[in-house]
């Protein structure tokens, strides 16, 4: 939770949630499969699997069905936008990163995210920067000075 900047362990557990939904979804393909179904079904489902799972940058682009099951909270936390807010190094640390969002300054593509928790597509990723009306988008702001500084 401090590693994040969590507010709590809802958090952590919607993390698991979502995993556990990934990985039951790997273990019904590996049942369909070994049950002897139609090849060309699993085959589709599976693709579709990992596909969203690289959408979502969970998994790389030579994963397969073993890679989802071995998929680990951490990643999972990873994609936060506010642990991405932070390893960019637009905040000084996990927690400014949840401040900054939750107070309108942090946007994707140009459009306000006001939630810490929103997970960020790999596409979404280069996308993170300030909010245009925000102040903290001026980069003469003191803060901008700041999170520069500790960044180096």
């Amino acid at each position: 939770m401090i590693e994040y900047g969590l507010r709590n362990k809802r958090e952590v557990w919607k993390a698991q949630s979502h995993l556990r939904r990934y990985r039951k979804a790997a273990r019904d393909l590996l049942a369909l499969t070994s049950a002897g179904a139609d090849d060309a079904l699993a085959t589709t489902k599976k693709d579709q699997l990992i596909g969203h799972l690289q959408r979502m940058g969970l998994l790389g682009p030579d994963a397969d069905i073993d890679s989802v099951l071995s998929l680990k909270v951490q990643q999972e936390l990873e994609r936060r936008l506010q642990s991405m807010v932070y390893r960019q190094g637009l905040a000084r640390s996990p927690k400014q990163a949840r401040q900054l969002i939750t107070h309108g300054h942090i946007a994707i593509s140009g459009k306000r995210v006001s939630i810490p928790g929103y997970r960020v597509t790999r596409g979404e990723e280069t996308e993170i920067g300030y909010y245009g009306k925000s102040p903290i988008a001026n980069t003469d702001h003191a803060e901008r000075a700041r999170i520069s500084k500790a960044g180096r």
